[in-house]
């Protein structure tokens, strides 16, 4: 049985990025959900909630073709409790770098991959420590274009990887997906990347 086509369900440079990395054909049809969070909602659930939720809108457009779609959604968080997205405006982005300024953070990822009925999902945090930001170096990234689009207000993989004192855990989960957990559900699920061809 020939291995399904892969949907990525997301717009984001960074994650195509990263599939690239793994060497896998797919092609990108982003999903359009709302990402409000629910009233009350812990922050794991409601990631993997909207993970979830972005496959199986994009999985229903391919009702007849063997597909696989490939949703992840990201989250940063403080305190286990507070809940960052990407940053509404320059006062909002100023706020959220404040609040990550000398001290650590968790940046968690839902990764889902749904085929037919099948779901399969894995949940990875990574602990991330900043150094003490001051107003000037904050205003000077938040000039760039780099934090609009980020949960957290910030890209490690550019400019704000000088705020980085440590990290713990996945790095490419950071940047939106992480490698190790994204290339398991794959082969189990009979996806090609370069490490593991399909077989025929």
């Amino acid at each position: 049985m020939p291995a399904p086509e892969l949907v990525l369900a997301s717009a984001s440079p960074r994650r195509r990025e990263l599939l690239d990395q793994l060497g896998v054909r797919y092609v990108c049809d982003p999903a359009d959900i709302d990402e409000s969070r629910d009233p009350g909602e812990a922050p794991a659930a409601y990631v993997e909630r909207m993970a979830r939720e972005k496959a199986a809108c994009v999985a229903a457009r391919y009702p007849v073709v063997p597909t696989a779609v490939l949703a992840a959604d990201t989250i940063v968080l403080l305190d286990d409790a507070d809940v960052l997205g990407k940053p509404r405006d320059h006062f909002d982005g100023l706020a959220m770098l404040a609040k990550l300024s000398g001290r650590s953070h968790s940046v968690v990822t839902a990764v889902c991959l749904q085929q037919s009925a099948s779901v399969s999902c894995e949940l990875v945090e990574t602990k991330v420590e900043f150094i003490q930001l001051t107003r000037e170096l904050c205003e000077a990234y938040l000039a760039t274009d780099e934090p609009w689009d980020k949960a957290g207000g910030y890209g490690i993989q550019g400019l704000a990887g000088a705020f980085v004192r440590s990290i713990q855990g996945s790095y490419s989960n950071v940047v939106g997906l992480p490698l190790c957990e994204t290339w398991q559900l794959l082969r189990e699920n009979g996806i090609a990347t370069s490490l593991a061809p399909a077989h025929d």
